[in-house]
């Protein structure tokens, strides 16, 4: 049993509010999953300022201690790196294409494990009591137009930071799942044959690779999550994120819980009713229970 919940904001007067609201939401799924917590962050730019790329990292122990001025130095042009540290994850910010920064922090820490990165997303992930990753994360004063998060019973993998969702494995994408995968042996197996790395043992990053797959290809979320149901065996619930947009959908028995709200000013999704239940216009939203395979998705 895990908890997740994601906002997208339709109405630009409310991004000063994402983080709080996501906040809020999250603190409501707490006892679905309290080994850990991640949450991601769309449009946030105390994180990432515009013109700029940022990366989520774990580092290892033992990495430098100045990893700002280190990744600063493997750039082109050696450009100020934005450092924030907030428990378990560290973001990097810098004036350059995401997968530059990205092969600059692995040439500046390797054994990093990048767990987020794109121009429009911040990743954090750590062990513990929700509540006070919340706080460490600062999520309440976050700003931006998307976010997302997940709470975590773990049943597949050891409770680390790496096994911790979101899974973001590809530019401003990110996947919270809650339930499991009956074949996600199988389908990492075929994954890797076609030269996939992974970065832990959770059967929810098989799942996250296999639609940043797909979007590699050119499928939008719809169609993506549309094959994910073709190939994946098992039980889910799944909030898929991008730099476009939202999609949810959940497997042929839909035994994970999962509820909708939308209104003029946003479209929301949680495990349970009293996550979106101090949502401002709550009273007056479209509420529904989305129905097994079948996507529903939105974009900005």
């Amino acid at each position: 049993m895990c908890g997740i919940v994601g906002l997208h904001l339709r109405d630009p007067a409310l991004h000063p509010q994402l983080g709080r609201l996501l906040e809020t939401m999250l603190c409501q799924v707490v006892e679905r999953g309290p080994d850990s917590a991640g949450v991601a962050v769309y449009g946030d730019r105390r994180r990432c300022p515009e013109g700029h790329a940022a990366v989520s990292v774990l580092l290892p122990p033992g990495a430098a201690h100045d990893v700002g001025a280190a990744v600063g130095a493997a750039l082109p042009g050696a450009p100020r790196v934005l450092v924030t540290e907030a428990g378990d994850t560290t973001v990097l910010a810098a004036p350059v294409a995401p997968d530059v920064l990205v092969d600059a922090v692995r040439a500046a820490a390797p054994g990093a494990a990048v767990v987020g990165s794109g121009t429009e997303l911040t990743v954090y992930k750590g062990t513990g009591n929700p509540r006070e990753l919340a706080a460490t994360y600062d999520l309440a004063n976050a700003r931006g137009w998307q976010g997302l998060a997940h709470t975590r019973m773990a049943t597949e993998s050891a409770v680390t930071p790496r096994g911790c969702h979101p899974f973001s494995v590809g530019p401003d994408q990110c996947l919270v799942h809650n339930g499991s995968f009956a074949n996600h042996a199988t389908i990492r197996r075929e994954l890797e044959f076609d030269g996939v790395r992974f970065d832990s043992d959770n059967d929810s990053e098989v799942g996250a690779r296999f639609v940043a797959a797909r979007l590699a290809e050119g499928a939008d979320l719809d169609k993506a999550l549309r094959l994910l149901c073709e190939r994946f065996d098992g039980f889910y619930t799944l909030l898929v994120t991008s730099a476009d947009g939202f999609a949810v959908v959940r497997d042929a028995i839909a035994c994970k819980p999962a509820i909708i709200a939308e209104t003029a000013a946003w479209v929301a999704m949680a495990s349970e009713f009293r996550a979106l239940a101090d949502l401002p216009g709550i009273e007056g939203a479209r509420i529904y229970e989305p129905e097994p395979e079948r996507v529903y998705a939105w974009t900005r």
